[in-house]
Order: C-alpha cells, then sequence, then structure tokens
C-alpha cells in the first residue's frame, strides 16, 4: 500500500512548482564588453517619474556579464557601468545578447540576438535619417512653392512631394509591420510622437491638430507608459506644443484645459498615478508661468471625487481655490521681528491696519537667490509706486534673526520674520509653497493678481493707475474723434 502524500508533501511540490515557474520566467542579458573587465554593471528599469536597480553584477577578467530581468520588468531599461552612460534596451520577455566595447559608444554595440532589440536598434539607426530627408525635402519644398523662379516648375513640386510621401510611409510600413503584441510595436510610435514635437511645431504646423490628437487618446494609467521611461517626456512634450502652437493665449488656455481633462479622466480610479501626473503637471505649469492652466487643474482635481489627493498635493493645490483672484487674502498678524528701514515698529500690527489703495505682499527670505534678485528690483521702484498709492509688506521665510535683519535693513516698507520659516501662520493662510510668491491685493484685500515678478507688478501700476484720461470730442465736419 502506498504512503499517502502528506500536506507537507503538497506544500512543498507547491513551492518547487513555483520556483520553476518563477526561474522560466526570468530572461538574461548577456554581455560581452572586453573594456568593462572588472567593472560593476547594473540593468536599470523605469517606473513612473523614477527609476530603480532590476539587477547588477561584476564584469568577468574576459568583458562578460549577465543580468537577468522578469515579466514584472516589461518596458524600457538601460545598462550603466562606472561612467554612468546608458545603453538602452527593450525588456520584452526574450534573452538578449549584446557584443561592443562601452555603452558610451552605442555605435560599437551589435545586438547578437533580441529579436525585438534588433527592431529597436534598427530603427533607431533608420529613422532620423528618414526624419533628415524629410526636412531637406520641406526646405526644397517651400523654395519651390514661394519663389515665382521655380514655382512654374510643377514636375519637380510633384517629384518632391512623391518623395517625401514615400519616406513617411516608408517609416510607416516598418512600424505597422511589427508585431502587435510586442512591446516596441506600442513604445516607437510614442518615441516617435514625443520627438515629433519641436519640428511639428515649427515647420509642420499642419500636423499640430491630429499630433495633441494622438497625445490625448494616450492611456496615462498603462504599465506600458509607466514602465517606458516616456512619461515625463509625453506629459512635457504635450503641454510644450499646446504653449507653442502659435495661437492666441487664450486659445492656449482653453486647448490646455481640454487636454487636462483628458488627462485627469484617464487617471479616474487610479489614485497612485492620479497623485503622481497631477502633481508633475502642477508643478510644469507653475514653472512655466501658465497659472491660468494650473489654476484650472487644482480646482478640477479638488473637486473630483474618483480619487484621494494626498495631502501635500492637496494643500499645494487649495492655494488656487482658496488664494485665487477676486478672493478676499486672509489678514496678516504682524509677529516676531516687525522692522522697517531697519527698526523696529509696533505699528501697524496687522496687514488690515496699513491704509492703502494696493498692498503688495511678497514672500521671500535672504536664503533664497531668486528672492535676492526680485527684492533688488523692487527697492528702486518702491517711491514711484508709494507715491500711487501701491503699499508693500515683506514676509520673510528666515530662521536666523541676523540674516533677516541685514537683509531688510534697507527695506523702507514693513517686514516681519517669526523664524518659523514654512510654519510661518501667513505662509499657511497664503498657501505658500515657493519664494519668492507675491500677491496684489486692494484696499479690501481682494487679490487683484498673482504676480510671477516685481516687473509684472511695475508694467500693471504704469497701465492700471493714474492712468491720463483721453477726453474725445466729436468733429461734426468731418466725423471723426479729436482730442
Amino acid at each position: 500500500m502506498k504512503k499517502p502524500i502528506t500536506s507537507t508533501k503538497i506544500i512543498l511540490l507547491f513551492y518547487l512548482f513555483f520556483m520553476v515557474i518563477s526561474a522560466q520566467a526570468q530572461q538574461t542579458i548577456t554581455g560581452t564588453f572586453p573594456p568593462l573587465a572588472g567593472q560593476q554593471v547594473s540593468l536599470v528599469g523605469f517606473d513612473g517619474f523614477g527609476i530603480y536597480t532590476i539587477d547588477s553584477t561584476k564584469v568577468s577578467e574576459k568583458g562578460v556579464f549577465t543580468l537577468k530581468y522578469a515579466d514584472k520588468d516589461r518596458g524600457m531599461g538601460y545598462l550603466a557601468a562606472a561612467d554612468n552612460k546608458a545603453y538602452f534596451v527593450i525588456l520584452a520577455n526574450e534573452d538578449i545578447k549584446l557584443k561592443g566595447e562601452v555603452f558610451s559608444v552605442p555605435e560599437s554595440i551589435v545586438t547578437v540576438s533580441g529579436k525585438e532589440n534588433k527592431l529597436f536598434v534598427q530603427y533607431a539607426t533608420e529613422h532620423p535619417k528618414r526624419e533628415q530627408a524629410l526636412s531637406a525635402w520641406m526646405y526644397l519644398q517651400k523654395i519651390y512653392q514661394a519663389d515665382s523662379l521655380f514655382a512654374i516648375q510643377k514636375y519637380p513640386q510633384q517629384a518632391i512631394e512623391t518623395e517625401m510621401q514615400r519616406i513617411k510611409q516608408e517609416d510607416l510600413n516598418f512600424l505597422n509591420h511589427l508585431d502587435a503584441n510586442s512591446y516596441i510595436s506600442w513604445y516607437l510610435p510614442v518615441r516617435k510622437l514625443v520627438s515629433s514635437v519641436s519640428t511639428v511645431a515649427q515647420y509642420r504646423t499642419e500636423e499640430i491638430p491630429s499630433t495633441l490628437t494622438a497625445f490625448r487618446k494616450l492611456d496615462y494609467s498603462s504599465e506600458l507608459l509607466y514602465k517606458s521611461g516616456l512619461l515625463k517626456d509625453v506629459i512635457e512634450s504635450h503641454f510644450w506644443l499646446l504653449e507653442n502652437m502659435g495661437q492666441p493665449l487664450d486659445t492656449v488656455y482653453k486647448e490646455m484645459n481640454i487636454s487636462t481633462d483628458f488627462v485627469l479622466a484617464n487617471l479616474s480610479g487610479n489614485e497612485k498615478k492620479f497623485n503622481e501626473i497631477t502633481k508633475h503637471l502642477f508643478h510644469l505649469l507653475e514653472s512655466r508661468s501658465l497659472f491660468k492652466a494650473s489654476e484650472y487643474l487644482a480646482i478640477k482635481v479638488l473637486t473630483q471625487n474618483s480619487c484621494t489627493v494626498n495631502d501635500d498635493l492637496a494643500k499645494q493645490l487649495e492655494s488656487y481655490r482658496t488664494m485665487k483672484k477676486g478672493n478676499i487674502a486672509p489678514d496678516i498678524v504682524f509677529s516676531g521681528d516687525v522692522l522697517q528701514n531697519g527698526s523696529a515698529i509696533e505699528t501697524p500690527g496687522k496687514l488690515s491696519d496699513i491704509k492703502s489703495p494696493y498692498k503688495v505682499v511678497v514672500f521671500g527670505a535672504s536664503w533664497c537667490p531668486k528672492c535676492v534678485e526680485e527684492l533688488s528690483q523692487l527697492l528702486p521702484l518702491y517711491a514711484k509706486w508709494k507715491s500711487k498709492g501701491v503699499e508693500v509688506v515683506f514676509v520673510s521665510l528666515d530662521t536666523d534673526k541676523t540674516k533677516f535683519k541685514g537683509f531688510t535693513s534697507v527695506f523702507p516698507f514693513v517686514s516681519m520674520c517669526d523664524y518659523q520659516k514654512w510654519e510661518t501662520k501667513a505662509v499657511n493662510d497664503y498657501y505658500v509653497f515657493a519664494s519668492p510668491t507675491l500677491f496684489l491685493l486692494d484696499s479690501n484685500q481682494k487679490i487683484i493678481l498673482r504676480p510671477i515678478s516685481v516687473k509684472q507688478i511695475d508694467a500693471w501700476v504704469d497701465l492700471y493707475i493714474n492712468k491720463p484720461v483721453v477726453h474725445y470730442k466729436l468733429n461734426k465736419k468731418s466725423c471723426s474723434l479729436t482730442h
């Protein structure tokens, strides 16, 4: 009689089976690079906006190394040695064999095996040549169309157009013949989309609508994108094209809002990616001074209910809901050291005590180079501003008394510092996350403007305050207006 199989043995069998399956799920990258002998090489993968080390090993004396990756790493990766130069590879469930000298000289590297990687190298070599040829033909085409000397020559124009279409079709045929289930069939068109943006904006403007449509159709929640190393490039290229599409600013903002809607809708229900991408996009728009677009994004995110916004991001976005143009800014109680012309003052005790038609509130610090630059521009303008009813208040994020007092000793306006840096109450009340941050308020502390610079405020002062009134009278004889 056979002995029954015990539960322990069953568990062991399942474990062994799992280990076999796991082993089978791993692929290898084998490289022969004699100049790298003795060096440490790593295989690095992408995860959203970040990277992670998949595997690492020391190259043998003969210059041979083997690295492993698994199904979960499917996407793009790169090899890096001591010089930190990257050589990109497709991690697509295939063993890869490479031969070469160093990663920094891709021309020296031969892909011995790995179907998708061979196709990747082929396209990476051929596509730039086709793009270069297209640019040359486009240049000639414009000459033949614009110059009367050549415009009458129909045959050359037809020949140029035919050749351009042939080159485009050749590139398209390469992509269309890729295995639809391969990673490269997804990656190469997206890589092409990103790399085309500058050319489209400058020379192929007729392609802007279709290019924007392609960006909007992308699945921003896809693991394919997250593992591609293209996530940052996709978002930044998308909005760069919108910014440089050659349309009036109002149209640009309208289109940015449309794109924002597409991205957010695409991320609905995926909290991790929603927060990561929203945060990146928000900071991108802020850094490009596209404040109407960042305000739209902030309010859109805060009012959606499909995902939970993490606390840090929510606080940053809240600034646009609470501190948007037209809202009443919180009062600021002056605490800590309150100085004017380097001397301590007791009054005014708060912002609302300053009776002035307009107030500029500046958040900054002595340790912030941009703050130093902006305030050095402000000082020579202060007398003019004050004569037109514009007062200034400086709220410092300094933590060192000596530095604060030294920095503000020449400021003829109120400067305060409680040495709490980002924990200062006014900083939190005004949702300040960067320095310098400026606000222009009216006498009731209604927010008129969230300026990006002192120069913008000065332009506003010149444009809107004490602007000469021009009186017109009708010249009956000529039916024209005269001063």
